[in-house]
């Protein structure tokens, strides 16, 4: 269970650190959107920061899920993001579900493993 936790972490934050890399750097031109899609990607556009924000937040928790290090709490951070991620894909462009469905799994199964850090934010009355 512990080699499938790692490799399940390494991949996640692989991917958090591609996306936001390429995306910062300038590496890959995005496609060309249409529909809902592209008036929603629009609108978060136009704040001027979201996107940079977002990524850099990426970058930051996919760093610390390959290292090993702060990991339940790059997974509270990134939880929204990934509800995002599959949302969008649900609704907006189904052709990505299945990287939506990886990432829901994944944190699903990280988060089990990780259960024992999560006890405390779910106690009701914490002292």
């Amino acid at each position: 269970m512990k080699i499938a936790m790692v490799i399940v972490r390494t991949l996640v934050g692989l991917l958090f650190i591609f996306s936001s890399a390429t995306f910062l750097l300038g590496l890959i031109e995005p496609p060309p959107l249409e529909g809902a899609m592209k008036t929603f990607s629009e609108g978060l556009a136009a704040s001027g920061y979201f996107f940079t924000l977002l990524k850099v937040t990426e970058l930051v928790c996919g760093i610390l899920l390959v290292s090993g290090r702060f990991v339940p709490l790059a997974l509270v951070m990134l939880s929204p993001i990934v509800i995002n991620i599959f949302m969008v894909h649900l609704l907006l462009a189904p052709e990505g579900i299945a990287i939506g469905i990886f990432l829901v799994a994944a944190f699903i199964f990280l988060a089990y493993c990780y259960r024992k850090a999560f006890a405390p934010l779910l106690t009701p009355n914490y002292e």
